[in-house]
């Protein structure tokens, strides 16, 4: 590509290698999430959330069980002051939920947050002012030390004000634009606003450190966030905060490694809502905490209802391959990996494992309001032989033989290739009985009766050309005294006939079903289905069924040799 000499990194590594965070495996316990969905989610709309949207909002997030949401930048509009207002003065803020507040270290601007805050019952005041080389060359045209004025003087502001405010407040201060402030800066600057703060164990305050743009791989954040955990005053009444935007494709990555590093609070949104490619994504860092047997302490056990409400109010969409969330996350059209899923699911209904261990699947998409009909496999051109099994199995109870699932596979797969287009699972399940069930021309199979001594003798009653007529035969057994009927006296000649049946035991009542394969003399195999109340009766239907298929294929000749009518 051209024009790379104008780019640098532009971010800082700690003055010492800051490391730790490398010897840990995984994330042991949820951070203190923190919802910014209504304020720097907002804000990032084409048309932002009316007051009733984010009350809607509001009620969505309660649900799903945050205990900390940022509302809005009270000072901003008339909207946002009227939102705080409402939740403040209707007791719409439950007792175990603290709301957060913005404001920009401007006297102006903090009492009118506070204005807004009055008679709250616990809120966090959020402090914060830009810090990066480019933001104080560029923006400010400031030096370190005035940009350092700034925050104090901001905490100071907040502690006179907080004092003559009715409510319980909790101070957080955030050095914006952090991925791009010398370490040793951003260090400096936040100690200075807690030696104005003097955090106790009783009164902690928050320290957030932003990825406001991220400029560096995740690992670089990660020893920056490690760095500070490590040498901020206070530490141990100081709670570290994340708020990683999504520039690189790597929030979610930034936030994970951030909580190995030290990090105990996360900012973010449903689906990663936000300012340019967005904030980190709530849903997948939780869902992925999941994952590894680790309770988010978040609820997201009926994702589809989350997103319809989410869709609804934000006008956003949440993308189709969106982890967890998106409609084919679990879908699988491939033929390997439908084949892989289905047996898996079968190995473990069979072996009642305690572990998730499914191929392709990270986890059980029931556990999150996932349907296995219609989300796990869906069909199409590309998929095989045991998803489409898989399918008729789950949806219709069909348990169709390997053989089988092979050639219909093929059948289905044409289809879809014809059409370009995904089957549905009624669409497969047309194909599969127009193919194979009860196939009764050119040959109609009508009634049968038995006798038994040494071997089974039958009588049968076929209907060809429009003309019933009557066949005598011997066999074994009982199918096989029909096929006799068939290969001795129709003259229709076939071998290695394949057998299955079992009770079909959804949506038919006690209805069996029963698949028959043939070989025909030039080797193809040919397959019928029968479903009847009775399990003889679907047995000959079904080797009628493969009859007619390869009758019709092969375009075979039926004549009528022996007939046994009228008991003469």
């Amino acid at each position: 590509m051209k024009n790379i000499e104008k780019y640098s990194r532009g971010y800082f590594m700690p003055p010492v290698k800051s490391l730790k965070w490398t010897e840990k495996e995984y994330i042991m316990e949820a951070p203190t999430w923190c919802s910014v969905d209504l304020r720097d989610g907002n804000q990032a709309l084409v048309v932002p959330m009316s007051l009733e949207e984010k009350l809607q909002y509001f009620q969505l997030l309660l649900e799903v069980g945050f205990k900390e949401i940022e509302v809005g930048f009270p000072a901003a509009s008339e909207t946002e002051y009227a939102f705080l207002r409402t939740l403040i003065e209707q007791d719409l803020i439950p007792d175990d939920v603290t709301i957060q507040v913005l404001t920009q270290s401007r006297e102006h601007i903090i009492s009118k947050t506070f204005e807004a805050l009055q008679g709250v019952n616990k809120a966090v005041v959020h402090l914060y002012n830009s810090t990066s080389v480019a933001q104080r060359e560029q923006v400010f045209k400031k030096p370190k030390k005035q940009i350092i004025d700034i925050a104090v003087t901001g905490a100071k502001m907040l502690k006179k004000y907080a004092a003559k405010t009715e409510g319980d407040f909790q101070y957080q201060y955030s050095p914006e634009s952090f991925t791009g402030t010398e370490v040793e800066f951003a260090l400096d600057i936040c100690n200075q606003v807690l030696n104005v703060w003097q955090p106790t164990a009783d009164n902690k305050v928050i320290i957030n450190l932003p990825a406001t743009v991220s400029m560096s791989m995740p690992h670089v954040y990660a020893s920056q966030i490690e760095y500070m955990s490590d040498h901020l005053n206070y530490r141990d009444n100081v709670i570290l905060s994340l708020h990683p935007h999504n520039d690189r494709g790597t929030g979610v990555a930034d936030a994970e490694l951030g909580m190995l590093a030290g990090a105990q609070r996360v900012e973010g949104t449903l689906f990663g809502n936000g300012e340019r490619t967005g904030n980190v994504d709530i849903v997948t860092l939780a869902l992925n905490m999941y994952s590894h047997g680790v309770d988010p302490k978040l609820n997201f056990d009926n994702i589809p209802k989350i997103i319809f409400r989410y869709e609804k109010l934000t006008k956003m969409m949440v993308h189709e391959r969106h982890p967890y969330g998106g409609e084919l996350v679990f879908t699988a059209f491939s033929g390997s990996h439908q084949d892989a899923i289905a047996k898996g699911m079968k190995w473990r209904e069979e072996k009642e494992r305690q572990y998730w261990t499914v191929p392709y699947l990270l986890i059980d998409p029931m556990d999150i309001g996932r349907e296995y009909e219609g989300d796990i496999i869906r069909i199409n051109s590309q998929s095989g032989k045991g998803g489409i099994g898989y399918v008729l199995q789950q949806k219709y109870g069909l348990d169709l033989p390997a053989e089988m699932r092979e050639s219909f596979g093929y059948s289905v797969k044409n289809v879809s290739d014809r059409k370009h287009k995904e089957l549905m699972p009624n669409e497969i399940y047309d194909i599969f009985t127009n193919e194979y069930v009860n196939i009764n021309t050119p040959v109609e199979f009508i009634n049968y009766r038995f006798t038994q001594n040494d071997h089974y003798e039958t009588i049968v009653s076929i209907l060809m050309n429009k003309e019933e007529h009557e066949f005598i035969g011997v066999g074994n057994g009982r199918l096989d005294a029909i096929s006799n009927v068939l290969q001795n006296q129709l003259g229709i000649h076939y071998k290695d006939l394949i057998y299955k049946e079992h009770a079909l035991e959804i949506g038919s009542g006690s209805n069996a079903v029963s698949y028959v394969g043939i070989t025909a003399m030039n080797g193809d195999v040919y397959w019928g289905c029968g479903i009847d109340a009775d399990i003889m009766t679907s047995s000959v239907k079904a080797l009628f069924s493969a009859v007619n298929n390869m009758i019709v294929k092969l375009q075979l000749p039926v004549e009528k040799k022996v007939i046994f009518s009228n008991g003469s």
